[in-house]
C-alpha cells in the first residue's frame, strides 16, 4: 500500500505543478452551518456520518471529528456502486478493527437502506426503552449523497409506519452544497424518531492537496474552484502511476474477443459502429458502452506507445498532454487554433469517471495499522 500512497502523493503534486495553490471552499452559509450543526449534535442520539466509499477517509470531516466520536455513530459509505467491491471489504473490516460500526450503501437502492436502518435500530434498542422521542443525525461533506439517503429513508418509512405528519422530502441536486438549512424530518411514530438532514460542511482548509483534489475529483469541491482540467490531469496521473490502463488491456481483449464470435453483433474496433451510434442519444447504454471502451482503448495505446520513464514527473506530464489530445478525437471535439486548453475534453472524461463508467475506484489508502 505505500506505493499506492506515494502514487497518491505524487499525483496531487504534479496536479498542484498544473497551476493554482491550496483549495478553499467554504461558503458563508456553510460557517454558520457548523456552529448549528455542533450544538444539535448535543441533542442526537445517533448520529450517521455519511462518507464517499471511494474516499473513505478524505470525505470525513476532520473538524468534527472530535465531537463525531463522542457519539453513538454509524460511518455510512455511499456509492458503495462506484468503489473497488474487495478493497471495499478491506475498509469495512478496517473500521471494525477500530472498534467503528461501519456499512457499506447505496442511497438508491431500498435493500441497502434497509439494512442500514436495521443498524440503527439496533444501535437505539436500549434508547428507545427510555426516550419517548429520538434524534437521528446526519452529517457529511458536500455531494455524498446525504439527501439521497434522507430521501430514501423516508419512502421505506412511510410503508413501515403509520405516520400523520406531512412527509417532507429533502433537497436533492449535482452540485454541492445544495442543502443549507437544517431541517427534521420524521420517520417514524411509537417513539417518534426525527431524522436531522445537514448541510454539507468541509472543513475551511483542506489539510494537504492530495486529500482536496480526490474531494474535487469526487465532486465534494465545486470544478470551478479547482479546474476541470486540473481535476482531470490528477486522474490521469493516478491511473498512469496505478498503471490502471495496461490493466485494462486484458480487458479490452476479452471483450473484443466477444464481439467477434459469431452472431454477435460489433466487430472488434469498428469505428464505423462507433460514428453510427454518435448520432443517438448521449444516454443511449450501448452507445455509452462503446464510447467508454474508446477511452479505455485509446489511453491503453498512448501509454503502451510511450517511450519515456514516467518515474520521471515532466515525461509523465508529455504522456498526460498527449492523452488529452487523443481523447478529443474521442470525444468528437474540434480543435481550435490557438486554443491548446483541455476543457471539454475534460469535463467529459471526468463525468464518465464520476458515473463509475471507467470502472469502480477507491482512491484513498489503507492506513498502515490495518496492515
Amino acid at each position: 500500500m505505500r506505493g499506492l500512497t506515494r502514487a497518491g502523493k505524487r499525483a496531487s503534486e504534479m496536479a498542484l505543478n498544473a497551476g493554482g495553490g491550496a483549495i478553499n471552499w467554504f461558503p458563508g452559509h456553510m460557517a454558520a452551518a457548523s456552529r448549528a450543526i455542533r450544538d444539535r449534535l448535543k441533542l442526537a442520539d445517533l448520529v450517521i456520518e455519511v462518507r464517499d466509499s471511494r474516499i473513505p477517509l478524505s470525505s470525513a470531516n476532520e473538524d468534527l471529528q472530535p465531537v463525531l466520536s463522542a457519539k453513538k455513530r454509524i460511518l455510512a459509505l455511499n456509492k458503495k456502486d462506484l468503489a473497488n467491491p474487495n478493497i471495499m471489504n478491506m475498509w469495512l473490516d478496517h473500521f471494525q478493527s477500530c472498534k467503528q460500526d461501519c456499512i457499506s450503501i447505496n442511497a438508491h437502492s431500498s435493500n441497502s437502506i434497509n439494512q442500514l436502518l436495521g443498524l440503527v435500530e439496533l444501535k437505539l434498542r436500549e434508547a428507545i426503552l427510555k426516550e419517548p422521542t429520538l434524534l437521528v443525525m446526519v452529517v457529511g461533506v458536500p455531494n455524498v449523497g446525504k439527501s439521497a439517503l434522507i430521501n430514501a429513508i423516508h419512502r421505506i418509512a412511510i410503508s413501515r409506519f403509520p405516520v400523520n405528519d406531512k412527509i417532507k422530502r429533502a433537497t436533492v441536486g449535482p452540485l454541492p452544497g445544495v442543502t443549507q438549512d437544517i431541517a427534521g424530518y420524521k420517520i417514524s411514530s411509537q417513539p417518534s424518531i426525527y431524522v436531522l438532514d445537514t448541510p454539507g460542511v468541509l472543513v475551511p482548509s483542506i489539510p494537504d492537496m492530495e486529500t482536496g483534489l480526490k474531494l474535487a475529483l469526487t465532486g465534494a469541491v465545486k470544478d470551478s474552484v479547482v479546474g476541470e482540467e486540473r481535476i482531470a490531469k490528477y486522474l490521469l496521473s493516478l491511473l498512469n502511476i496505478r498503471k490502471t490502463p495496461l490493466h485494462w488491456e486484458r480487458l479490452l481483449h476479452r471483450r473484443e474477443g466477444f464481439d467477434e464470435e459469431p452472431g454477435n453483433r460489433f466487430v472488434k474496433g469498428s469505428r464505423d459502429s462507433l460514428r453510427r451510434r454518435n448520432r443517438l442519444n448521449n444516454s443511449d447504454a450501448v452507445y455509452v458502452q462503446d464510447l467508454v471502451m474508446e477511452v479505455q482503448r485509446t489511453l491503453c495505446s498512448t501509454t503502451m506507445e510511450f517511450t519515456g520513464n514516467l518515474d520521471e514527473d515532466n515525461e509523465l506530464e508529455s504522456l498526460i498532454d498527449a492523452q488529452l489530445v487523443a481523447l478529443r478525437k474521442v470525444f468528437r471535439i474540434p480543435h481550435k487554433p490557438l486554443d491548446d486548453s483541455h476543457g471539454p475534453v475534460s469535463k467529459k472524461l471526468l463525468t464518465l469517471f464520476r458515473s463509475g463508467k471507467l470502472g469502480p475506484f477507491i482512491l484513498d489508502d489503507l492506513p498502515e495499522i490495518a496492515m
